[in-house]
């Protein structure tokens, strides 16, 4: 064998045993290495927020009253603690009426709408048209002659749940107001009134026995108006506010009809004409969620002179 084949095949050794080494370095060097950072997990996709339905009606039936005569939401005479329609906290109801009462010697009829937020707070407006029939002929203002009136409300539900405080004697209370404008300014301050406008303030109380389907309301009225404002406020006898009960009683023979009674304390500020607490007695249907009627008998006293004015109240009322 000659020098140059030894030479070639020492050389050709050399290689094989370089490439071995080179290929144990570079396994190390893998095996020593981090292993590679996979991708970010992306964070799960967030979950639609639930729908709420501004309208959702979930009240149970009955329980947001009827219109009262001077718009706001409870019985016939006085308002409630309960706010107008059947919404619930996240919601918004409504309803609008009508009513009309006849006396002996007069008419009076009642429109208008209201509006609740939430089951928190309350806005009404009512127009009330205060017929005197021929009594308008026998004061010297002609026969059919009339007071308007318009009526603005707000209401606030202050505390409790007259629906689910079933466990308490705690009632649902709120504070309102009603702002009174008539048209008959000349003739208001001819009998002795004071103003043609004015505001009553009140706190009422109301707590229903599920269990004994009855409910109770008490509200205390600051007010100076004279027969609710038709004949002004304030008078030659008394200016100022005073301080009236209005108290409501019902009874739920069923689902959809209830019986009860009201009584609503007045001032008697004018000398042209004794002012009485006014009564009714009633029974209102809800035949559905949308409507009710309500009829009643009342007694309300003596009115700008004409003794003992008792009669029908009928009212319907239409919402949500």
């Amino acid at each position: 064998m000659g020098l140059r084949t030894v030479t070639a095949t020492a050389i050709r050794w050399r290689a094989a045993g370089l490439a071995v080494i080179v290929a144990a370095i570079t396994t190390a060097a893998q095996a020593q290495a981090p292993a590679p950072t996979p991708p970010p997990t992306p964070p799960p996709a967030a979950a639609p927020a639930p729908s709420v339905d501004l309208f959702d009606s979930g009240k149970l039936l009955a329980t947001s009253g009827v219109s009262q005569i001077e718009g706001a939401a409870g019985g016939g005479l006085t308002p409630w603690a309960l706010i107008t329609g059947y919404e619930t906290r996240d919601a918004i109801g409504a309803n609008a009426h009508y009513t009309f009462v006849h006396t002996g010697s007069y008419t009076l009829h009642s429109t208008g709408a209201s509006i609740g937020l939430f089951d928190r707070v309350e806005l009404s407006y009512a127009r009330e048209i205060f017929d005197t029939r021929k009594v308008g002929g026998k004061l010297g203002l002609g026969n059919g002659f009339t007071f308007n009136e318009d009526v603005f409300g707000a209401k606030l539900r202050v505390a409790g749940d007259a629906v689910y405080d079933q466990d308490t004697l705690m009632p649902q209370t709120a504070v309102g107001l009603q702002y009174k404008r008539n048209d008959q300014s000349a003739v208001i301050h001819a009998i002795g009134g004071k103003s043609a406008e004015g505001v009553d303030f009140y706190g009422t109380a109301t707590k229903l026995f599920l269990e004994q389907s009855v409910l109770l309301n008490a509200t205390v009225r600051a007010t100076r108006a004279n027969q609710l404002g038709i004949l002004g406020f304030g008078g030659d006898r008394n200016s100022g506010y005073s301080a009236e009960f209005e108290g409501s009683a019902a009874y739920l023979l069923s689902r959809k009809t209830a019986i009860g009674f009201e009584y609503r304390a007045k001032p008697n500020n004018l000398s042209f004409a004794a002012e009485n607490r006014w009564l009714d007695v009633f029974i209102a249907y809800f035949p559905t969620r949308n409507v009710s009627l309500t009829l009643a008998a009342v007694d309300l006293g003596d009115i700008a002179g004409q003794r003992r004015q008792r009669g029908v109240y009928l009212s319907v009322q239409a919402g949500f």
